[in-house]
């Protein structure tokens, strides 16, 4: 039988093969398959692939691909507490929770991946993060092998981070949100960009289906929701995180260039420096099938037969212009399998 090629499981669709591929379909074998690869000197867990860059030479080791399901939710007077087997797609979950008239994840609609991984980034969008519903996950710990629920103070949840992604190393198993009711109200518009598309004012009720709408259109308009026949979603959606500089470097940024409070700090605009630097939509290095989305410039694309080192160069072509026009450097926010880009 042939090796399981990762490419097939990514949704840049590049990476070579994986040495051992163990499917759980149920959260038990989900801790079995684990246990089993905490054993192998390599192992990756892997959901939806849509964070994900990983070489051609591909993965030398045990990957856990998680296909877990189920939703379970229990509601009282003030709001619902879901609990969500890791491999649930995110997407349709989100359906479901604007579907009962659950409120806090509306805007995360469109997002590519499963339940599972939303923890590891701390995903966000439109004025949302995770880290604003996430109560707690229940994690296999890979140093101990233990299973237990780990409350999300202790995740360590930042900007596309935390302690699952640096430093704490086993599998998620479950992921415990606590939401609101929509009511007669609505959900508040947190993001100018989406008041403007909605036409309202910042912080004005919506029903929570018209912002799921709203946003589904936003990130269709940036290739950022998946379609086979789309060359521009065949991409890990933002390949950058938004830089975080000190207020004094800031100042020293063309007076145009976008910037938001991040506590005592200033974060940035990853896509308007690489457009200010010159590297524009559909830019591709010559002879290369990798290129920037012809719809956002964070997103960098597989044309069709691209590989993982292609989409590697451009990403370190678009670092080193920054680089050199601003004095910023940009941080991946995929994860890496092997040695793309140093």
């Amino acid at each position: 039988m042939s090796e399981p090629v990762l490419a097939d499981l990514t949704t840049l669709r590049v990476g070579g093969a994986a040495s051992r591929l163990l499917t759980a379909t149920t959260t038990d074998d989900l801790v079995a398959h684990a246990l089993d690869a905490f054993d192998d000197h390599e192992w990756l867990v892997l959901g939806g692939g849509s964070n994900l860059l990983v070489a051609d030479q591909g993965f030398d080791g045990t990957v856990v691909l998680v296909r877990t399901t189920g939703v379970d939710a229990e509601r009282d007077a003030d709001g619902v507490t879901v609990r969500v087997a890791a491999g649930e797609p995110w997407d349709p979950f989100v359906a479901t929770t604007v579907a009962n008239g659950w409120t806090g994840l509306e805007a995360l609609s469109g997002i590519p991946g499963t339940v599972g991984a939303s923890p590891v980034q701390n995903i966000g969008a439109y004025g949302v993060e995770l880290a604003d519903v996430l109560t707690r996950v229940e994690f296999l710990d890979a140093a101990t092998g233990e299973r237990a629920w780990v409350p999300a103070a202790e995740l360590a949840l930042g900007y596309r981070t935390s302690t699952l992604k640096h430093g704490r190393r086993g599998v998620v198993l479950t992921v415990e949100f606590r939401l609101g009711f929509a009511g007669e109200q609505g959900v508040p518009v947190r993001y100018a960009q989406l008041a403007g598309s909605l036409g309202v004012d910042l912080g004005a009720l919506v029903p929570p289906s018209t912002v799921r709408d709203e946003v589904l259109r936003l990130r269709g308009s940036k290739g950022m929701v998946l379609d086979g026949d789309d060359h521009d979603t065949w991409s890990a959606g933002s390949f950058f995180t938004n830089p975080i500089v000190s207020p004094a470097f800031a100042e020293t940024l063309p007076t145009d260039a976008p910037r938001w409070p991040a506590g005592d700090d200033v974060k940035l605009s990853a896509a308007w420096l690489i457009e200010h630097a010159g590297v524009h939509r559909g830019y591709a290095v010559p002879g290369s099938r990798a290129a920037i989305s012809s719809k956002h410039t964070l997103a960098l694309t597989n044309r069709g037969g691209a590989t993982a080192a292609q989409v590697a160069e451009l990403a370190r072509f678009v670092q080193v212009t920054v680089l050199n026009r601003f004095g910023v450097s940009l941080v991946p926010e995929p994860v890496v399998v092997g040695d793309l880009l140093g």
